[in-house]
């Protein structure tokens, strides 16, 4: 039921409006200020993160910790670009509307990264804002670019069987032998 309020509902469609306006504004931020800030380095965060994955008080699981010392360290290069790109295009791409519920689930992602890597911040509340925008879907985006953009896509997509007299086989049953 509430659900299907989310996913139908004009009153809704405005509030996820604000929300998803609000969501991008702090994501575009976030990213703007790593790509102009002028040299945004995720290695001593990642450090950091490793560093709470061990011992007896370790607050970040021994899993993702292995994940960042053996794969996001090793890759930090990629990293400084994947974050405050990501960060900044989720931020357009909510703010727009364009792509909502795939700009949302990347937020998400980051978020839970974040999150599993011990900051918790405004990630929780960011987070939260996410998986509603998410279950939302389309009423997300209705007062944004995805108002266009998705019904020409789904144009685009759609492929109609123009050939109507193809004889199709059916499937018939197999004779059992005893």
């Amino acid at each position: 039921m509430f659900n299907n309020w989310f996913r139908t509902n004009k009153a809704a469609m405005l509030l996820l409006t604000i929300v998803r306006v609000y969501l991008g504004y702090e994501w575009l931020t976030a990213g703007w200020h790593k790509l102009t800030g002028g040299g945004f380095d995720a290695s001593g965060f990642i450090k950091g993160a490793i560093a709470k994955s061990a011992g007896e008080g370790a607050t970040v699981q021994a899993w993702w910790g292995s994940f960042l010392q053996h794969a996001a360290l090793p890759g930090v290069d990629f990293f400084n670009f994947l974050v405050p790109a990501g960060e900044f295009l989720v931020g357009l791409g909510l703010i727009l509307g364009t792509f909502t519920t795939f700009a949302a689930l990347m937020g998400l992602v980051m978020n839970a990264a974040y999150l599993l890597s011990g900051t918790v911040s405004t990630n929780v509340q960011l987070l939260l804002m996410e998986v509603i925008i998410i279950v939302s879907a389309a009423n997300a985006g209705k007062i944004g670019l995805d108002y266009f953009v998705l019904p020409y896509l789904r144009k685009l997509f759609h492929r109609k069987d123009t050939n109507t007299n193809v004889i199709r086989p059916v499937a018939t049953p197999l004779k059992r032998t005893v």
